[in-house]
């Protein structure tokens, strides 16, 4: 059964005829090399003779009086890989108190504190909100959203990460969010519990990230994401009617049909916990259920009316008579709920039920039998609790965010593992005070071959490594962005994407290669505002598909349309068969152009030879694009370079695109910075000339850049321009990089 649903991508970012769902990665992950205590994440390839694996082990430490323990050091832990004592080769202490103090206390300070995104993988702490349809009454459900909403808007740590699931018989484990920081998007997904995608086929992210596109999100009433009221009641009830459609071929089943259904459930959400085992970190599942019958679990009380007419019949020797999984609970219906439990202790999940009966109408009352037996099992074998009051949720689950506010990450290397999936067992040891308990992640799974990977694994780890947006240069990738002027409200910003053709090559086998792109953009709160995917297929049996590829590779065109602000522009691409990739992420900042202020976009180096073979987006579905390419120079179209590859015995033409500059002559000054930031005496900018472009505010300066006496290497080239009627300095960069 499959858990997550695949989308189709969005219309406007539809260039090929075949489109994409999934993504690469395996955890743990195969590294080149890695020094100790380094916490940059190694290269996840499996196509060598040899590799080494990082293992990274979360631990969580708990004192007598319930508060995490800290101070510890690596020397005070012991971590075993079956029965073998591993050295630990990285070790870190994690205080998500002291993470937000700090920031905190640094709010106003030049130097920017620890950011979520500098934390290890593996100890981000993440949160699956799970919502029950099928053994659940509509009402619980509906008022079990309040509790949900309130925890992901209020409770989460800044570093935290948290999704939104619901199961139901018809279609399984359904993701309606992924892990995402989005505060707002995990609002959107408790509200509508995936209702809105289930009609609307045109949802598109494949990730998950982003519940509605930008623009049905406009349309739709204002969410203010702090006051925690319920949606409106008209929503509430044809939401509710969904939920009764689903909730009603659960209400006419008998005892055997019902274990059937348990059976059904314990395949499913085991499907979901292994395929979970590919997010790094402790999960906790906040699985928010009335519960399935627990004497179909456990058997009858001793007190039911059934149980004394058993002893009767077995007292006169009619045992016939006694249905023994009635009596004592269904063996195996436990040993199906075992393995699935054993799936979620392995994927490192512990399960936090919530019990929602109490929340029911009085009418549906009647409607079920108690199931919270059943869901403290299910809590209290991966170890979790079971929560009785789901309209109060906030002072117990602030337990559980308190006891796992310090991770202390643990990280050993492994040289000789089989890429077989087989299944490690972990044990830890610790010198730890008087009465304090130790929580870790039970075991690991040995890295796979790409090609084994089942498509929900991809999908998570690719909407991991977006959420994360580690760098990752398994594939050569090279993003610029820049914000032009477009209207009122928003900036037209196009996204240029360099995907470098060998590393892309790198342990191809077949002719066809497959590339997919991810793009997506959040702004400073970490919210997801907009995205487009790509699927470029490749047929490298024609001479000018490969020889493309060999001598430069895929150049890709996309666009963002943005309202002032600043934003982070995650990419991540794949070679589809091989798993090899490459993250990248751009910051940009998108002026108010409204403002009439001197705006200066990164230099743009104009390509002399085409290396690359060109992929560009299609206009929005059903509406043609107001703005017009903008790399022009006196109407002519060039195609910029996203990190210019110069010879030193070459020259570069660059056009300097600026709005607001007053009348008058320009003052250009370029400047080289090497790699550790320390001006060159060599490359030198020259020829500056300003163009006509018909267009109020607009300047466009074509420059040229001599890279003389540069030595082979990385660089960056800042220009500045000089405002001839204010004098106001506006500068900006790009880096770029030399060979001889």
């Amino acid at each position: 059964m499959s858990l997550f649903r695949a989308v189709r991508n969005r219309p406007s970012a539809r260039l090929l005829p075949v489109l994409l769902l999934l993504l690469p990665a395996a955890a743990p992950v195969p590294a080149q090399t890695r020094k100790p205590a380094e916490t940059k994440k190694p290269t996840e390839t499996f196509e060598g003779t040899s590799h080494v694996v990082a293992v990274e082990v979360p631990v969580n430490v708990v004192g007598r009086d319930g508060e995490p323990v800290r101070g510890l050091t690596a020397a005070d832990f012991e971590v075993y890989d079956g029965n073998e004592r591993q050295k630990v080769t990285a070790f870190e202490m994690v205080d998500l108190k002291t993470l937000e103090t700090t920031a905190a206390e640094n709010a106003a300070a030049p130097a920017a504190p620890r950011s979520p995104a500098d934390l290890p993988s593996g100890a981000r702490r993440r949160f699956l909100l799970l919502f029950d349809l099928s053994f659940s009454s509509p009402t619980s459900v509906l008022k079990a959203r309040l509790a949900a909403r309130d925890f992901v808007l209020h409770s989460l740590a800044p570093a935290d990460l948290a999704a939104v699931a619901t199961y139901s018989m018809e279609a399984g484990p359904k993701l309606v969010v992924t892990f995402t920081p989005d505060r707002a998007q995990l609002a959107r997904a408790i509200d509508t519990l995936g209702f809105r995608q289930a009609l609307d086929t045109r949802m598109a992210d494949p990730l998950r990230f982003l519940i509605d596109t930008p623009a049905s999100a406009a349309n739709e009433a204002t969410l203010n994401i702090a006051d925690g009221l319920d949606l409106k009641s008209q929503k509430d009830q044809i939401l509710f009617e969904y939920l009764r459609t689903i909730n009603f071929a659960q209400e006419r089943s008998e005892r055997t049909f019902e274990q059937g259904k348990i059976v059904s459930y314990s395949r499913a959400l085991g499907e979901m916990a292994r395929a979970l085992n590919s997010v790094k970190g402790r999960k906790h599942v906040l699985y928010f259920s009335e519960g399935f019958d627990s004497r179909l679990l456990l058997g009858r009380q001793t007190t039911d009316k059934e149980t004394e007419t058993d002893n009767t019949n077995i007292a006169f020797g009619q045992t016939w008579m006694v249905d023994n999984d009635a009596r004592f609970g269904s063996t195996g219906l436990q040993k199906n709920l075992e393995r699935m439990l054993d799936e979620f202790r392995r994927a490192d999940c512990v399960i936090e039920a919530v019990d929602i009966g109490g929340l029911r109408a009085s009418g549906d009352q009647t409607a079920r039998p108690s199931g919270q037996e059943g869901l403290f099992y299910l809590a209290n074998e991966t170890g979790g609790e079971l929560f009785k009051d789901a309209n109060n949720l906030r002072e117990p689950l602030a337990r559980v965010l308190e006891r796992t506010s310090v991770t202390y990450v643990l990280t050993f290397e492994r040289s000789d593992l089989k890429l077989d999936g087989a299944y490690h067992r972990l044990r830890v040891k610790a010198k730890l005070p008087a009465g304090a308990r130790l929580a870790h992640r039970t075991g690991y799974y040995a890295p796979r071959p790409f090609k084994d990977l089942d498509p929900l694994e991809k999908n998570l780890l690719a909407a991991d490594a977006i959420a994360s947006a580690t760098p990752r240069r398994d594939v050569d990738l090279n993003v610029l962005a820049a914000p032009f002027r477009a209207g009122e409200a928003l900036s037209y910003v196009p996204v240029i994407i360099e995907v470098g053709g060998r590393s892309l090559l790198e342990g191809q086998t077949g002719s066809k290669l497959n590339v997919e792109i991810y793009t997506y953009v959040s702004n400073a709160e970490g919210q997801m505002k907009d995205f487009f995917s790509q699927r470029v297929d490749l047929d490298l049996g024609k001479d000018r598909g490969r020889q493309s590829m060999l001598e430069g590779g895929i150049k890709y065109y996309g666009h963002f349309d943005l309202a002032p602000g600043a934003y982070q522009v995650r990419v991540l691409v794949r070679n589809a068969e091989t798993g090899r990739a490459g993250v990248q992420t751009t910051r940009v900042e998108v002026p108010a152009y409204s403002q009439a202020q001197t705006v200066l976009l990164p230099p743009f180096f104009m390509e002399d030879r085409q290396k690359w073979l060109l992929v560009r987006e299609n206009s929005h579905q059903g509406q043609q694009s107001s703005v017009v390419y903008p790399f022009t120079v006196d109407g002519q179209p060039y195609v910029p370079s996203a990190r210019p590859t110069l010879r030193g015995e070459s020259t570069a033409r660059l056009c300097l695109v600026a709005y607001n500059l007053g009348k008058g002559d320009v003052n250009v000054q370029g400047q080289v910075l090497a790699a550790d930031g320390t001006a060159s005496p060599s490359g030198r900018l020259s020829k500056v000339q300003r163009t006509t472009t018909g267009i109020q505010g607009l300047d466009k300066l074509v420059a040229t850049f001599d890279p003389a006496g540069l030595l082979a290497g990385s660089y960056v080239l800042q220009v500045a321009v000089t405002d001839p009627t204010t004098g106001r300095r506006q500068a900006s960069s790009l880096p770029f990089q030399v060979i001889h």
